[in-house]
């Protein structure tokens, strides 16, 4: 990739921004696919969130690691794509597998797991998603949504409470 410099940018701030693009877009990619359920708008708010990091990059402070500033960006974007009227109304159905491909073998009820996982309430799915899937700790996604780490614990708890209940009722129902 051929690096353009502007008459604001130094050659070492590109270099550093491709480094972060090529270490973190997966990631970001697999987390606002399912929080946007459609490849297309994770592949926009992927897009747009390493804009916005761009823009801010000198703003950046280093009290999170990368990865955590990147993510709350990311996280921001997404909830703004569902805040507009047209993604209110479009029909995102999703499965298992138009997912991204993941770097280990699901497990043979992974998929029922992550369909129920993405049908629970989107502040519930928020905090499955960055905890079991992104790997933060609650005091790191409470950063990055903005709410006290009491609510992320409680909201884990709650999503685990769910969970619990659809698939007992599922393996009950297949016995």
């Amino acid at each position: 990739m051929e690096v353009v410099q502007g008459p604001d940018n130094t050659l070492e701030k590109n270099l550093l921004f491709e480094k972060l693009v090529a270490d973190h877009q997966t990631s970001l990619l697999r987390t606002c696919y399912l929080f946007l359920r459609d490849r297309g708008l994770a592949e926009d708010a992927v897009s747009e969130t390493f804009l916005k990091a761009y823009k801010n990059f000198e703003g950046f402070r280093g009290d999170s690691s990368e990865k955590t500033w990147l993510m709350r960006i990311a996280v921001n974007v997404c909830r703004d794509m569902q805040r507009t009227s047209w993604f209110l109304y479009v029909n995102r159905r999703i499965t298992p597998d138009m997912l991204p491909e993941t770097a280990d073998e699901p497990e043979p009820n992974e998929d029922s797991l992550l369909l129920e996982i993405l049908n629970l309430p989107k502040k519930l799915r928020e905090v499955v998603i960055l905890y079991y899937y992104q790997n933060y700790d609650t005091s790191e996604i409470a950063d990055l949504l903005g709410i006290a780490r009491s609510s992320v614990s409680s909201r884990l708890q709650r999503a685990r409470t769910k969970l619990r209940e659809v698939l007992e009722r599922t393996v009950r129902y297949e016995q």
